[in-house]
Protein backbone atom coordinates (compact mmCIF):
# COMPACT_ATOMS: atom_id res chain seq x y z
CA UNK A 1 0.00 0.00 0.00
CA UNK A 2 1.72 3.84 -1.10
CA UNK A 3 0.90 5.78 1.68
CA UNK A 4 0.89 9.69 1.04
CA UNK A 5 1.46 12.11 3.96
CA UNK A 6 -0.31 15.48 4.17
CA UNK A 7 2.15 16.97 6.17
CA UNK A 8 5.22 16.12 7.82
CA UNK A 9 5.43 17.30 11.56
CA UNK A 10 6.27 15.31 14.55
CA UNK A 11 3.49 13.38 14.68
CA UNK A 12 3.50 12.03 11.01
CA UNK A 13 7.38 12.04 11.37
CA UNK A 14 7.25 9.40 14.26
CA UNK A 15 4.87 7.15 12.09
CA UNK A 16 6.77 7.48 9.13
CA UNK A 17 9.87 6.12 11.40
CA UNK A 18 7.96 3.26 12.65
CA UNK A 19 6.74 2.10 9.75
CA UNK A 20 10.69 2.38 8.08
CA UNK A 21 11.92 0.65 11.35
CA UNK A 22 10.70 -3.13 10.47
CA UNK A 23 8.55 -5.11 8.13
CA UNK A 24 4.52 -4.56 7.51
CA UNK A 25 5.09 -0.95 6.88
CA UNK A 26 3.99 0.34 3.57
CA UNK A 27 5.64 -0.39 -0.09
CA UNK A 28 6.19 3.33 -0.06
CA UNK A 29 5.39 6.73 1.52
CA UNK A 30 5.09 10.04 -0.09
CA UNK A 31 5.58 13.47 1.42
CA UNK A 32 4.49 16.66 1.09
CA UNK A 33 4.53 19.97 3.41
CA UNK A 34 4.25 23.85 2.93
CA UNK A 35 7.98 23.39 4.12
CA UNK A 36 9.23 22.04 1.61
CA UNK A 37 12.63 21.15 2.68
CA UNK A 38 10.90 19.43 5.98
CA UNK A 39 9.01 16.92 3.68
CA UNK A 40 12.58 16.03 1.67
CA UNK A 41 14.45 15.40 5.27
CA UNK A 42 11.73 13.23 6.32
CA UNK A 43 11.27 11.52 3.26
CA UNK A 44 15.40 10.65 2.65
CA UNK A 45 14.90 9.34 6.51
CA UNK A 46 12.55 6.74 5.81
CA UNK A 47 13.65 6.05 1.92
CA UNK A 48 10.36 7.74 0.79
CA UNK A 49 9.77 10.21 -1.66
CA UNK A 50 7.99 13.80 -1.98
CA UNK A 51 5.21 15.85 -4.02
CA UNK A 52 5.30 19.29 -5.04
CA UNK A 53 1.57 19.44 -4.41
CA UNK A 54 -1.41 17.71 -2.04
CA UNK A 55 -3.35 16.93 -5.50
CA UNK A 56 -0.07 14.82 -6.72
CA UNK A 57 -0.10 13.27 -3.17
CA UNK A 58 -3.96 11.98 -3.96
CA UNK A 59 -3.61 10.50 -7.33
CA UNK A 60 -0.34 8.78 -6.27
CA UNK A 61 -1.43 6.88 -3.11
CA UNK A 62 -4.07 4.38 -2.12
CA UNK A 63 -4.90 6.42 1.20
CA UNK A 64 -3.74 9.67 2.75
CA UNK A 65 -2.46 10.07 6.08
CA UNK A 66 -3.65 13.95 7.41
CA UNK A 67 -1.11 15.35 9.56
CA UNK A 68 -1.93 19.36 9.01
CA UNK A 69 -3.22 21.74 11.62
CA UNK A 70 -6.84 21.16 12.37
CA UNK A 71 -7.35 24.63 11.47
CA UNK A 72 -6.11 24.15 8.14
CA UNK A 73 -8.17 20.83 7.16
CA UNK A 74 -10.41 22.46 5.03
CA UNK A 75 -8.10 24.28 2.93
CA UNK A 76 -5.88 20.62 2.83
CA UNK A 77 -9.15 19.09 1.75
CA UNK A 78 -9.87 21.06 -1.27
CA UNK A 79 -6.70 19.36 -2.83
CA UNK A 80 -7.29 16.06 -1.69
CA UNK A 81 -11.13 15.19 -3.08
CA UNK A 82 -9.84 12.42 -5.22
CA UNK A 83 -8.04 10.53 -2.29
CA UNK A 84 -8.98 6.96 -2.45
CA UNK A 85 -8.93 6.64 1.09
CA UNK A 86 -7.76 8.63 4.49
CA UNK A 87 -6.16 8.48 7.54
CA UNK A 88 -6.95 11.65 10.12
CA UNK A 89 -4.57 12.06 13.12
CA UNK A 90 -5.93 15.36 13.32
CA UNK A 91 -6.30 16.50 17.37
CA UNK A 92 -9.55 17.58 18.19
CA UNK A 93 -11.33 17.14 14.66
CA UNK A 94 -14.08 14.50 14.77
CA UNK A 95 -15.52 12.24 12.26
CA UNK A 96 -18.05 14.52 10.70
CA UNK A 97 -15.89 17.63 10.06
CA UNK A 98 -13.85 15.45 8.60
CA UNK A 99 -16.43 13.96 6.63
CA UNK A 100 -18.03 17.04 5.58
CA UNK A 101 -14.26 18.46 4.47
CA UNK A 102 -13.77 14.88 2.23
CA UNK A 103 -17.41 13.86 1.32
CA UNK A 104 -17.47 10.28 -0.79
CA UNK A 105 -13.51 9.61 1.13
CA UNK A 106 -13.81 6.68 2.93
CA UNK A 107 -11.49 7.63 6.33
CA UNK A 108 -10.80 6.28 9.63
CA UNK A 109 -9.59 8.83 12.95
CA UNK A 110 -6.75 7.68 14.74
CA UNK A 111 -4.94 9.64 17.67
CA UNK A 112 -1.24 8.02 17.80
CA UNK A 113 1.09 8.37 20.69
CA UNK A 114 4.64 9.55 19.67
CA UNK A 115 6.22 5.90 20.96
CA UNK A 116 4.77 4.80 17.32
CA UNK A 117 8.29 6.31 16.40
CA UNK A 118 9.46 2.55 17.99
CA UNK A 119 6.26 0.17 17.42
CA UNK A 120 4.88 0.60 20.96
CA UNK A 121 2.93 3.17 20.61
CA UNK A 122 -1.06 3.28 21.45
CA UNK A 123 -3.39 4.45 18.58
CA UNK A 124 -6.97 4.76 19.94
CA UNK A 125 -8.99 4.97 17.18
CA UNK A 126 -12.82 5.55 15.82
CA UNK A 127 -14.84 3.01 13.90
CA UNK A 128 -14.70 3.63 10.59
CA UNK A 129 -18.95 4.49 9.79
CA UNK A 130 -19.97 2.69 6.63
CA UNK A 131 -15.80 2.17 5.74
CA UNK A 132 -15.54 -1.24 3.48
CA UNK A 133 -14.60 -3.80 5.06
CA UNK A 134 -11.92 -4.69 2.34
CA UNK A 135 -10.73 -0.43 2.60
CA UNK A 136 -10.85 -0.42 6.52
CA UNK A 137 -9.34 -3.85 7.32
CA UNK A 138 -5.52 -2.87 5.34
CA UNK A 139 -5.58 0.67 6.99
CA UNK A 140 -5.93 -1.18 10.76
CA UNK A 141 -3.68 -3.91 9.84
CA UNK A 142 -1.07 -1.25 8.64
CA UNK A 143 -1.56 0.82 11.92
CA UNK A 144 -1.45 -2.00 14.27
CA UNK A 145 1.93 -2.41 13.00
CA UNK A 146 2.99 0.32 14.98
CA UNK A 147 1.69 -0.46 18.30
CA UNK A 148 -1.44 -1.12 19.98
CA UNK A 149 -4.75 -0.53 18.23
CA UNK A 150 -7.50 0.64 21.07
CA UNK A 151 -11.71 1.06 19.81
CA UNK A 152 -12.57 4.06 20.98
CA UNK A 153 -16.03 5.97 21.16
CA UNK A 154 -15.74 9.26 19.86
CA UNK A 155 -17.30 10.69 22.62
CA UNK A 156 -14.69 9.32 24.64
CA UNK A 157 -11.59 10.47 22.67
CA UNK A 158 -10.48 13.68 24.03
CA UNK A 159 -10.43 11.87 27.31
CA UNK A 160 -8.54 9.08 25.99
CA UNK A 161 -5.67 11.74 23.96
CA UNK A 162 -5.16 13.52 27.45
CA UNK A 163 -4.00 10.79 29.27
CA UNK A 164 -2.53 8.25 26.58
CA UNK A 165 -1.32 11.38 23.52
CA UNK A 166 -0.14 13.80 26.43
CA UNK A 167 1.25 11.57 28.49
CA UNK A 168 4.68 10.54 26.64
CA UNK A 169 5.74 14.35 27.73
CA UNK A 170 5.03 14.28 31.26
CA UNK A 171 6.82 10.43 31.14
CA UNK A 172 9.99 12.34 29.37
CA UNK A 173 9.99 15.17 32.08
CA UNK A 174 9.76 12.60 35.04
CA UNK A 175 12.71 11.08 33.85
CA UNK A 176 14.46 14.14 33.19
CA UNK A 177 14.31 15.23 36.66
CA UNK A 178 14.93 11.61 38.08
CA UNK A 179 18.30 11.62 36.15
CA UNK A 180 19.16 15.20 37.03
CA UNK A 181 19.20 14.26 40.48
CA UNK A 182 20.85 11.04 39.73
CA UNK A 183 23.86 13.22 38.67
CA UNK A 184 23.71 15.67 41.26
CA UNK A 185 24.79 13.11 43.54
CA UNK A 186 27.67 12.14 41.31
CA UNK A 187 26.40 9.44 38.97
CA UNK A 188 28.05 10.07 35.26
CA UNK A 189 25.02 11.56 33.27
CA UNK A 190 25.06 8.54 30.90
CA UNK A 191 24.66 5.93 33.45
CA UNK A 192 22.14 7.39 35.56
CA UNK A 193 19.97 8.53 32.23
CA UNK A 194 19.87 4.60 31.57
CA UNK A 195 19.45 3.75 35.16
CA UNK A 196 15.78 5.75 34.62
CA UNK A 197 14.94 4.70 31.24
CA UNK A 198 15.45 0.90 32.44
CA UNK A 199 13.79 1.47 35.66
CA UNK A 200 10.74 2.58 33.67
CA UNK A 201 10.49 0.34 30.89
CA UNK A 202 10.79 -2.37 33.32
CA UNK A 203 7.94 -0.84 35.29
CA UNK A 204 5.93 -0.20 32.61
CA UNK A 205 6.10 -4.50 32.03
CA UNK A 206 5.07 -4.97 35.66
CA UNK A 207 2.22 -2.63 35.17
CA UNK A 208 0.98 -5.11 33.13
CA UNK A 209 0.66 -7.77 35.43
CA UNK A 210 -0.31 -5.56 38.96
CA UNK A 211 -1.93 -2.68 39.83
CA UNK A 212 -0.06 0.57 40.46
CA UNK A 213 -1.08 0.53 44.08
CA UNK A 214 0.20 -3.17 44.44
CA UNK A 215 3.07 -2.08 42.98
CA UNK A 216 3.65 0.77 44.76
CA UNK A 217 3.08 -1.08 48.13
CA UNK A 218 5.66 -3.67 47.27
CA UNK A 219 8.51 -1.22 46.76
CA UNK A 220 7.42 1.19 49.46
CA UNK A 221 8.08 -1.17 52.68
CA UNK A 222 6.47 0.81 56.18
CA UNK A 223 9.50 3.20 57.50
CA UNK A 224 11.85 2.63 54.59
CA UNK A 225 13.28 5.03 51.62
CA UNK A 226 10.60 4.79 48.90
CA UNK A 227 7.83 5.09 51.77
CA UNK A 228 9.76 8.32 52.49
CA UNK A 229 10.53 9.50 49.03
CA UNK A 230 6.18 8.85 48.53
CA UNK A 231 5.34 10.72 51.08
CA UNK A 232 7.84 13.65 49.55
CA UNK A 233 5.94 13.49 45.94
CA UNK A 234 2.35 13.62 47.79
CA UNK A 235 3.85 16.64 50.27
CA UNK A 236 4.79 18.39 46.86
CA UNK A 237 1.28 17.67 44.71
CA UNK A 238 2.23 15.01 42.55
CA UNK A 239 -1.57 13.70 42.21
CA UNK A 240 -2.73 16.91 41.99
CA UNK A 241 -0.13 17.83 39.79
CA UNK A 242 -1.36 15.10 37.22
CA UNK A 243 -4.80 15.85 37.39
CA UNK A 244 -4.24 19.48 36.63
CA UNK A 245 -2.09 18.57 33.53
CA UNK A 246 -5.02 16.29 32.45
CA UNK A 247 -7.75 18.98 33.08
CA UNK A 248 -5.71 21.62 31.36
CA UNK A 249 -4.97 19.03 27.83
CA UNK A 250 -9.05 18.62 28.20
CA UNK A 251 -9.31 22.39 28.22
CA UNK A 252 -7.47 22.81 25.15
CA UNK A 253 -9.02 19.61 23.24
CA UNK A 254 -12.19 21.19 24.09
Amino acid sequence: MRIGFAGAGNMAGAIARGWAAGDGGPEAMLFCDLDSERAEALAEQVGGDTRAKLTEIARDSDAVLLAVKPAALEAAAADLGDARAAISVLAATPVERLQRALPGVPLVRVMPNQPVEVRRGVLCYVQPPDMPAEVAEPLLDLLGELGELVPMAEDRMEAAMAVMSCSPAYVAGFAERLTAAGEREGLDPKIAAELVIETIAGTAEQLRLRKPSVLTEAVASPGGATEAGVQALERGGFGQAIDAAVDASLERFR
